[in-house]
């Protein structure tokens, strides 16, 4: 989350070029595993590796001046492929703060909150600084927003090595820009230091928004890649706390391949299968499906939904420990997400 109007953190040393290259090579001889949907470099690196290997080629893409040069390249590639971007967005405007969904990359969202009474702005996932004007996934555009804005401010999760951090946060940190009142959770299970943001509507009278980042997607969940189900279900559960209200904004639009998923799972799920028909005619358009909200996804997202028993009776008997009430949701959880991946990788 980067702030607008402190000084830039250095770049890791480049003796780590020669572990890079080694990471991409053992990537690369196992792309068949990875699926095409991952065929690009951070793609390749952060599908199918091992969590010591994911944090190695996490932290190389993220932090070196190589891993910025082929972020830059990445960036090119869906400047060229989607020059207005991969979505049709529409802004939201409550009481004088708009929230701007801006599509990037590929299927991306960045975020720019703005307080039109103060005049200042909190971009969130800011990945493309041209589009976001004001992660490499996600953070990418820090380092230019930080040059082209000397007072601009980094906020982050400092175990995730975001680049060019200037105000680390903690697990229910708070951050005041005017009339914006955002709370920082940390929601491990995707990265071991993955956090969102959720912005108080009772300041300016309208609804809270969650900026869920890779943790929660409409109708879908993010990939284990650092802890383990029970870790992911506890964020997960963080999430189901807050109001049915929020409005949840991701850092993806994988809407309608989610909502497909979620029908082999549920095939009988009314609400699945009415979102889907908006989801597709959205899609058809080229239109963002953002947002949706917590109550919305608490009926549809199998991921949110392995407390009840229509799901656990979708999935059926499970391999492994389970006791006499059965598997455990955390199992549960595993289970879908292991579907999830052989079904598409994302």
């Amino acid at each position: 989350m980067a702030l607008l109007g402190c000084p830039a953190t250095s770049l890791y040393p480049l003796a780590c070029c020669g572990l890079f290259f080694l990471v991409l090579l053992l990537l690369l001889l196992t792309r068949t595993r990875c699926g095409r949907a991952r065929w690009s470099i951070p793609g390749l690196i952060m599908a199918r590796s091992e969590r010591l290997l994911f944090r190695i080629g996490y932290n190389l893409y993220a932090r070196t001046w190589l891993g910025y040069l082929l972020y830059r390249k990445q960036l090119q590639r869906a400047r060229h492929r989607y020059p207005d971007g991969h979505s049709t967005v529409q802004p939201r405007v409550f009481n004088g703060v708009k929230v701007l969904p801006i599509p990037v990359l590929l299927d991306n969202y960045s975020y720019l909150i703005i307080d039109t009474q103060s005049k200042l702005a909190v971009a969130v996932d800011p990945s493309d600084p041209r589009a976001v004007q004001v992660r490499r996934d996600h953070s990418g555009g820090n380092r230019e927003l930080r040059r082209q804005n000397r007072g601009c401010r980094v906020y982050g999760n400092p175990q995730d090595g975001i680049a060019h951090l200037t105000h680390p946060l903690c697990h229910q940190d708070m951050v005041s820009v005017g009339r914006l009142q955002f709370q920082a959770l940390a929601t491990p299970g995707h990265t071991r230091g993955h956090m969102i943001y959720v912005l108080d509507g009772e300041p300016y009278k309208g609804p809270s928004c969650l900026f869920s980042g890779d943790v929660l997607f409409l109708s879908g969940c993010g990939r284990i890649f650092e802890g383990t189900p029970a870790t992911m279900l506890n964020s997960l559960d963080l999430i189901m706390g807050l109001g049915d209200d929020t409005l949840l904004w991701p850092g993806h639009e994988y809407a309608e391949e989610n909502l497909s998923f979620a029908g082999l799972v549920e095939p009988e799920n009314v609400a699945r299968e009415k979102k889907m028909q908006w989801v597709q005619q959205q899609r058809l358009e080229h239109r963002s499906t953002c947002p949706s909200t917590i109550g919305e996804e608490k009926t549809y997202n199998p991921f949110l939904r392995t407390h009840c028993l229509a799901l656990q009776e979708a999935l059926g008997p499970l391999p492994g420990p389970g006791g006499d009430a059965g598997p455990s949701r955390a199992r549960l959880l595993e289970e879908l997400r292991r579907r999830k991946d052989q079904h598409k990788g994302k």
